[in-house]
């Protein structure tokens, strides 16, 4: 029961955020990284783009709404078509506004997974799907450099995908990454703790201290900023782990503030994931 009320409540956040997206003026903030890419900030996941010669290389669409929005912002970048649009994983924050992106002739490239839950979604239509999937990983060549698309499994989700600009040192992490708040770690869709951290942990072998880091949600990082997110995913798990040795029940780890305390000083409890949800989530995802 209570895993049903769980998933109801990301039902309704999904929902609050998309009539939010429609409803409430939002404006599209554009942070340059380098030379040629950016990140789009909005509503919802933040925007990877990539310009150059050979066109605009687009991470994610946010909501439907603001497609618009999005693409007088890459306008104001680049004159040039959308190249291809990468979904980082599923969920309606990061896709909602494939069918508008298609619509322009642009190809939508994901994991297999993200295929299988859009097509199977009866919010989205046929034409919000991926044209091009792949399994472990992809690499593309656009604007000058290669770019490097992995899969990481059952960590937001059963579908992620982060992307490294090779020469521009630049990381998208789609959901795998929340800057300076608590995940949402959705274990109905097969992610997991202990998948999270190992996505974490692959991605930061890429790194160094001059990376950029788009993270799926928040401000622009850096590899300082990713090592305390993991150092702090670490520690709850850690928390909670012995909590479980110990014979405690989902309820009191849940409402044990002290779990979190560290954390919760710091404000990673600000948004949609607060300090009890990510307690009762990474003790779901441990005795999974």
């Amino acid at each position: 029961m209570r895993y049903l009320k769980h998933t109801l409540s990301l039902l309704t956040f999904s929902i609050a955020l998309l009539t939010s997206a429609q409803q409430k003026e939002v404006n599209i903030i554009t942070h340059k990284l380098t030379d040629h890419i950016y990140m789009l900030e909005g509503q919802g996941g933040n925007i990877g783009i990539s310009i150059g010669d050979d066109g605009v290389f687009m991470i994610d669409s946010q909501f439907a709404p603001l497609t618009p929005k999005i693409l007088d912002a890459i306008k104001a970048l680049s004159t040039k078509p959308i190249k291809y649009l990468v979904n980082t994983h599923h969920h309606g924050d990061h896709t909602g506004g494939n069918k508008n992106i298609a619509a322009l002739q642009t190809p939508i490239i994901a994991h297999e997974n993200v295929y299988k839950r859009i097509k199977n979604n009866p919010k989205q239509s046929d034409s919000a799907l991926p044209v091009i999937t792949f399994n472990d990983k992809l690499s593309l060549y656009i604007n000058g450099e290669q770019v490097l698309i992995f899969h990481v499994d059952q960590a937001h989700t059963n579908g992620d995908a982060l992307l490294y600009f090779t020469q521009s040192n630049v990381l998208h992490t789609g959901d795998t990454y929340f800057n300076g708040r608590y995940p949402y770690i959705d274990l109905s869709s097969g992610g997991s703790v202990t998948g999270y951290i190992q996505a974490i942990k692959r991605a930061m072998l890429l790194v160094d201290n001059s990376t950029k880091i788009i993270p799926g949600h928040g401000k622009q990082s850096s590899r300082t900023e990713y090592a305390a997110f993991l150092n702090m995913l670490e520690t709850l798990k850690s928390n909670i782990e012995t909590e479980i040795k110990n014979g405690k029940t989902e309820d009191e780890v849940a409402t044990n503030k002290a779990l979190t305390k560290t954390y919760d000083k710091l404000d990673y409890g600000c948004c949609f994931i607060s300090s009890e949800k990510i307690r009762r989530t990474i003790y779901k995802g441990l005795k999974k």
